[in-house]
């Protein structure tokens, strides 16, 4: 059983990093810039640890740059606010993601602005399905070897392996959108959450990102702590990236009721 629940946490935690580092913080906001070698290296990455889940890099930008644009309104691709239920929200959500990937759906020449990565050749490979069968043929096996006798129920870990990436992205925009505080006025309806922000890699500070979407660091308050954004200062020390600068609360901001 231990085996299982170091694996289970080696993936959900390896993937959600990658999915704020990578496909959130640099594809989405170019948080920080880095060289070549790097931003292969991390896209890499970003497959390997979301496996049967990936996300490509330049779909999703576009896509959270669209949440930025429209948050909770009607245009907004993930708003919970206008969906019945969470598994509604990510079947229209991926509906658009596939808008994007196939380059079918219109793209407004405002989210195009900035840099989006784009490898193709790592993307043929990552999003083709027989990939991704492979990486639930693998998880599958492990469970197999390490499952220990009569604890059959550890299998149900398995449906959140094969949805890894989508499964986090879910849980912040439907909580980060409907629970927990607000630090500022944004005009929409994104909140903080603690102790879970920090949990979530502080992908749960919405309210935070929301009012300073560029800022690499989502805690603003002395009590929040964006694990994610200590991650990425150690980078920018060892020269691996080179970090914007981390916005700080402007005096006299007007603040959420």
């Amino acid at each position: 059983m231990t085996a299982i629940l170091i694996f289970f946490c080696v993936h959900w935690f390896l993937s959600l990093f990658f999915h704020t580092f990578y496909l959130h913080r640099y594809a989405s906001h170019q948080m920080y810039t880095t060289n070549k070698f790097w931003e292969r290296f991390f896209y890499f990455c970003t497959w390997f640890f979301q496996g049967s889940s990936y996300l490509i890099p330049r779909a999703y930008g576009v896509m959270h740059r669209m949440h930025h644009e429209f948050s909770d309104t009607e245009k907004d691709p993930h708003s919970p606010h206008f969906f019945k239920d969470v598994w509604t929200m990510m079947v229209q959500t991926r509906k658009i993601y596939n808008g994007f990937v196939t380059r079918t759906s219109t793209v407004d020449a405002v989210f195009l602005e900035e840099p989006l990565p784009e490898w193709e050749a790592m993307d043929r490979v990552g999003d083709s399905n027989i990939t991704r069968i492979a990486w639930m043929a693998i998880y599958v096996a492990f469970y197999v070897v390490f499952v220990p006798a009569g604890m059959w129920y550890l299998y149900l870990l398995l449906p959140i392996h094969f949805l890894m990436g989508p499964v986090q992205g879910a849980i912040v925009n439907w909580c980060g959108h409907k629970y927990g505080y607000s630090n500022f006025d944004n005009g929409d309806q994104s909140k903080n959450t603690s102790p879970w922000g920090i949990i979530l890699l502080g992908e749960l500070f919405q309210n935070n990102h929301h009012k300073f979407k560029d800022s690499p660091n989502f805690a603003k308050k002395w009590y929040e702590l964006d694990p994610s954004y200590q991650v990425m200062k150690l980078f920018n020390v060892l020269g691996i990236i080179k970090l914007k600068p981390a916005m700080v609360t402007p005096a006299g901001m007007k603040k959420a009721a």
